[in-house]
């Protein structure tokens, strides 16, 4: 399946027949790879009966073309143009693989096949050597295969039988040790392979230069952050060895993180069922002849990198993000490719780093078997006879040939050198951006258990990495990409290894990486570049280039070669162009008794018994049983997320339904898992708000989680899909429901009033997802399937209607069976059930993710006055108005239209509401009326504002004021009594209700606020705007709200300045602060005047001038806003501008405060105005923005 994945090819002479390499991996059950290297070729069919069995075949298959193509000739034009195969495999293909062939998007060809005949025509079938390695040794594999190959094409008999060089390479060429270079024979010439030393990166010789060739740097780069960030990931090219060369080069450029998911660069057809698997992969199609993109029809697209090889294009999903640094990689990248001659664009074809070696190396040998008489691995009467051979080659060759044989070989081996510099180049540029972005994320690794047992029991529920601290830290153009890598399996992977490291011991690239790190933390000293987070490239790429060079250059050892085997007379006996039936019997490791074999095995046990010896001597026989036993458990964690290849390449019924059965099982709990982290990180951040702010974890975070959702949503939709429309399995789905409604309804026959009755609830569930998807699809022009399937999810998790949504989709059964495959999620009721439940789960908390992304599209509002009811006749005579603003800008003025309360207006989206001015310009006779509050009602997203305001808008009444500034709360529906009943998020701060301004402004009740308690408020007021900077700037609330808010800064400023105020009022009238403060600004003027405040004179620019200015400047302000609201304004104005410290011991020195408050008022008590001055100049250090709504008129 993976030696031939296209099955068994026969062709004929008139058809290439040249050899052809590809390699494969394969992942066990432990989760360990092997590598496989296959040469293929062509070999002559000898058989009469097979040839003649082909003969009939075709001519079957003639007959059969003929009649399909005769009914269907109206069709005739469309097949035509799709391009002929003249080859023997379409003609096999054609009669077994048409499903195959419909998923290719090859149409069967109109025209004949390439005529075969048995009696004129030979018949060639293709046969595969392959080679298993436990390490990618791609070159030397390659080598060793052609150099086998060439063998049985040559005429002349190799020096020895084949199995005598296949036995020494399974059996007598060890794996070269660490940091060295081994030599080993093929049959042909000698073959060299390395390995990296333990500082080094892993072995990596797939060639990164003929992958960056074909696809360019930026689409690499671009393909790269793909793999990071754990989309599916789909190769597309006719040439096998091309999809195992791009998906072999972006796993290795992943280091230190490992792919976790599905990995199979070749997939074969009894397998494409696989690439209905809804999790993240890495899978390699075979393009067929003719078949184009736009033909190849697939369930999952949503988030599919489409890479499209042989046409030098990466199709990646919607709204990825940019790679860290990415122009600067491109050019360091770019550079580096271009020093060793290769063009950085793309659509480059570039030959094989090894081409099929010269005959010529041959005489290569005999040097080489001169090295082995040096290495004691030959007698000396071996020796004399190879000697004898070598003078007799360099008689018959002359010495020009062998200076061009020479020449050759320095040639080819210089390739080889080039191929495996740019190979570390690239890995190290990429390895030191790693390091870089995660220099200190052991930092931040969170170690909650106390041993292993507990931290394994409790790994589901625990949290091993503060996201949001290594977030607030690095620069803000990482940080979408960081914040969704983060999210990924890869990186809770590595997070995992590091946590376990305390217990035992760490993963060879994780101990790799941290090496790295210790490393560069030791000897870099440039601290400046790591604040400003510059760019600094590689520094290691010639050290690194110069090890490789070394071990290449010259071999650290050498294998023994090739001996004759025992063998019967006759075995091994060679036949130009056909490769033998290998001898199983003298393959067997067991039946060599010579003394090579004999050496090797002796090797072996001596390394067996030195391991043995060693660990003997420091543990117990207990200890390395719970040593090994933890490691094991490590090993399962680490990889949790693989499947194994034995379960994915078997095609048998069974074990396709079961492995679809575990995607099922995998999705119902990543939807578990994922709803209960959204939920703990939205409940966990809403926990330490303490009430104060808007309650939201970081908005960035928040939406990394959410595009998780939407994506989880896409791969469980795209499930067994077998009919769509666009790309998004999702929207696909919704359309389909959405034409079966409206054709459902056309008839429009009334039903019984019973049926009404049982349908008035789902009438109610339909209509809102119908009125949903209507609105979508209004506001979404120019917006692809994915991206309104997004903005639909968007919109009903904010509307906390996803769920309803889903469920209401999914009761058209017959519309499932109709789109979807038997083995699909869907039709798993059960899963299916327990799904819709997880998702019901996030009703619990608000998100605000579709008003905050979607921020350009028009929303409609309907705003309402609601008065006091017994006073709500008044509203008659009033003519107000309104202006709404919101974190994304204001509405504008909107004038009510007369004896109405309610207005409807349309305008861009302002985001999450935070204040609205009301006001009247009073006209009429009694324009003056008691308003309750103002609600501002979201018509699409359906959230409703509560604006509470509770005091009068008119001249004469109150404070006066036309026109008032409201802080907003976002209520549940239907819950406006009480906004945080049935929601976990707590309702955010409103404006001061009339309860509490009586409370503050009433004297005459004689009712005495203690003065701790509003020195409490105050430091918490403060407090809270301190917390409020100190966040990242995703994660700050409303500075409004901190500011105007119940138990803002405002309030808490009134309370203090009430304290112990005198009042001469009758009838228990509420004074207001701002009369003391303009009277005490008139107060200081007048004694100003008359040169006795204090008994000097103060010059200008002192604190008093800009209390006067201020004062002045907010009375004489156009607007009408009350003696509240200019206090309001007037406490904002000084914390702004950094004055409001200075102006209260200024207040608290004036003559009038004696003579206006009582002994025991707080503005009387230095050590409590002192302390307040404290209190106002630790918010100097922060930068205050006041929303357009709270200043507008005011000049200064």
């Amino acid at each position: 399946m993976l030696c031939m994945p296209r099955g068994l090819s026969f062709r004929t002479q008139a058809e290439r027949l040249d050899p052809q390499f590809h390699s494969f991996t394969l992942v066990f059950d432990n989760g360990s790879r092997s590598y496989g290297f296959v040469h293929t070729f062509y070999e002559e069919v000898t058989s009469p009966a097979i040839t003649t069995a082909m003969h009939t075949l075709y001519q079957m298959h003639q007959v059969e073309r003929q009649s399909n193509s005769s009914s269907s000739a109206a069709s005739s034009s469309s097949s035509a143009s799709s391009p002929s195969t003249s080859s023997m495999d379409s003609l096999v293909s054609s009669l077994d693989e048409s499903d195959v062939e419909s998923l290719a998007g090859v149409a069967p060809c109109a025209a004949g096949v390439g005529s075969y005949n048995a009696s004129k025509d030979t018949l060639y079938v293709s046969k595969a050597l392959c080679l298993l390695t436990p390490l990618p040794f791609l070159q030397a594999s390659r080598q060793f295969l052609s150099q086998l190959h060439q063998a049985v094409a040559s005429s002349t008999a190799p020096p020895l039988p084949l199995e005598s060089y296949i036995h020494n390479i399974l059996y007598e060429v060890p794996l070269p040790p660490p940091g060295r270079s081994l030599r080993f024979h093929g049959v042909q010439g000698p073959i060299l392979c390395q390995r990296p030393g333990p500082g080094e990166l892993p072995l990596g010789e797939f060639p990164l230069g003929e992958a960056f060739c074909l696809l360019g740097v930026d689409n690499m780069v671009q393909l790269l952050t793909c793999a990071l960030l754990e989309t599916q990931v789909l190769l597309y090219s006719q040439d096998y060895q091309r999809l195992m060369t791009v998906a072999e080069c972006i796993t290795t450029l992943l280091f230190p993180f490992h792919w976790q998911h599905m990995y199979l660069p070749i997939t074969s057809a009894p397998i494409y069922h696989l690439l209905d698997a809804p999790v993240p992969f890495v899978m390699g199609l075979q393009r067929r002849e003719g078949a184009q993109r736009s033909s190849l029809h697939l369930s999952h697209e949503a988030n599919l990198c489409f890479v499209d090889i042989d046409n030098h294009c990466v199709e990646a999903p919607e709204d990825l993000p940019v790679f860290p640094d990415q122009t600067e990689l491109i050019q360091e990248l770019t550079e580096i490719l271009q020093r060793f001659g290769l063009s950085p664009q793309g659509g480059v074809l570039t030959k094989p780093t090894l081409n099929s070696p010269s005959p010529r190396l041959s005489s290569l040998v005999l040097e080489d078997l001169m090295e082995d008489r040096r290495n004691g691995n030959l007698g000396g009467d071996e020796l004399a006879v190879l000697e004898k051979l070598q003078a007799l080659a360099k008689q018959c060759e002359g010495g020009s040939m062998a200076d061009g044989a020479k020449t050759l070989v320095l040639e080819e081996e210089d390739d080889e050198l080039k191929a495996a510099k740019l190979n570390i180049q690239i890995r190290e540029v990429f390895a030191g951006r790693f390091a870089a972005m995660f220099g200190k994320y052991d930092q931040f690794v969170i170690n909650s258990s106390f041993d292993l047992d507990s931290w394994l029991s409790n790994r589901e529920g625990s949290c091993n990495f503060d996201k949001g601290s290594f977030l607030s830290v690095q620069p803000a153009s990482h940080l979408t990409f960081m914040s969704r890598f983060l999210e990924t399996a890869m990186f809770s992977s590595f997070v995992d290894g590091k946590v376990i490291s305390r217990w035992a011991d760490r993963e060879p690239m994780q101990q790799l990486f941290d090496s790295r790190l210790e490393r560069e933390r030791l000897y870099d000293t440039d601290e400046q570049d790591k604040r400003n987070n510059r760019y600094r490239k590689c520094t290691s790429l010639l050290e690194s280039a110069q090890t490789i060079e070394r071990r290449l250059k010259k071999a650290d050892h050498t294998a023994i070669h090739p001996h004759l085997l025992n063998m019967k007379i006759g075995q091994g006996r060679h036949q130009p162009g056909y490769f033998p039936r290998l001898q199983a019997d003298v393959l067997a490791q067991g039946n060599s008794t010579n003394k090579w074999s004999g050496r090797v095995t002796a090797s072996c046990r001596s390394d067996s018994r030195k391991f043995t010896e060693h660990s003997g001597a420091d543990l117990d026989q207990t200890q390395i049983h719970k040593l090994l036993s933890q490691k094991h458990r490590c090993k399962h964690i680490f990889l949790r997320k693989n499947l194994a290849h034995s379960k994915l390449l078997d095609p048998c019924p069974q074990t396709v339904t079961q492995t679809h059965r575990e995607f099922v099982d995998g999705l119902l709990n990543e939807c578990r898992l994922k709803t209960k982290r959204m939920l703990m990180e939205r409940m966990g951040k809403e926990s330490v708000e303490l009430g104060q702010g808007e309650a939201n974890i970081t908005g960035l975070q928040e939406n990394t989680l959410i595009h998780g959702l939407c994506d989880l949503l896409e791969r469980t939709w795209g499930h067994g899909l077998q009919l769509k429309q666009g790309k998004s399995a999702l929207w696909s789905h919704l359309l389909h429901y959405q034409a079966a409604q409206r054709k459902a309804e056309a008839p429009a026959e009334s039903p019984g009033s019973e049926q009404k009755t049982f349908t008035d609830t789902t009438l109610h569930l339909r209509g809102f997802l119908l009125q949903d998807m209507s609105f979508i699809q209004t506001m979404s022009e120019g917006m692809s399937e994915v991206g309104q399937a997004r903005a639909w999810i968007h919109l009903a998790l904010e509307k906390k209607m996803l769920s309803q949504h889903l469920k209401e989709l999914l009761t058209n059964q017959e519309l499932i069976r109709q789109l979807y495959k038997p083995h699909a999620f869907l039709l798993c009721e059960e899963e299916r059930e327990q799904f819709l439940f997880h998702l019901l789960s996030l009703n619990t908390v608000d998100y605000l993710c579709f008003t905050r992304v979607f921020t350009s599209i028009s929303i409609p509002y309907r705003v309402a006055i609601i008065p006091m009811k017994k006073l709500s006749i008044a509203m008659a005579a009033v003519n107000p108005w309104v202006c709404v603003s919101g974190e994304l800008g204001d509405s504008g003025l909107r004038q009510f239209p007369k004896n109405t309360q309610e207005i409807y207006f349309q305008c861009k989206n302002l985001g999450r509401l935070s204040t609205l001015q009301l006001g009247q310009d009073n006209s009429g006779l009694l324009a003056k009326c008691l308003i309750d509050c103002v609600m501002v009602y979201n018509e699409i997203t359906g959230h409703t504002y509560k604006f509470p305001c509770g005091r009068w808008l008119g001249k004469g009444v109150g404070d006066g004021s036309l026109e008032r500034v409201l802080i907003g709360q976002l209520v549940t529906p239907g819950a406006e009594e009480d906004s945080g009943r049935w929601s976990a998020t707590p309702p955010e701060l409103a404006s001061p209700s009339q309860t509490v301004m009586t409370v503050l402004g009433s004297l005459g009740s004689r009712t005495r606020v203690h003065a701790v308690e509003v020195q409490e408020d105050m430091r918490e007021a403060a407090n809270n705007l301190v917390k409020y900077f100190h966040k990242p700037e995703q994660e700050r609330g409303n500075l409004t709200v901190l500011l105007c808010g119940e138990g803002g800064l405002v309030c808490a400023l009134e309370k203090f300045l009430l304290h112990g105020l005198k009042s001469s009022r009758l009838f228990q009238r509420s004074v207001f602060v701002w009369d003391y403060i303009e009277k005490a600004v008139v107060s200081m003027e007048t004694a100003d005047q008359i040169g006795d405040l204090n008994g000097s004179t103060r010059a200008k620019g002192q604190p008093w001038d800009s209390l006067c200015h201020y004062v002045h400047a907010i009375n004489s302000s156009p607007r009408n806003i009350g003696k509240e609201g200019k206090f309001q304004l007037f406490v904002c104005l000084g914390i702004r501008d950094q004055l409001l410290a200075l102006w209260l011991p200024l207040l608290a020195e004036c003559p009038l405060t004696g003579r206006t408050y009582e002994d025991i008022a707080l503005l009387r008590d230095r050590a409590a105005v002192h302390a307040l001055s404290r209190i106002l100049h630790t918010l100097y250090g922060f930068n205050i923005t006041l929303e357009a709504s709270l200043v507008k008129g005011i000049e200064l």
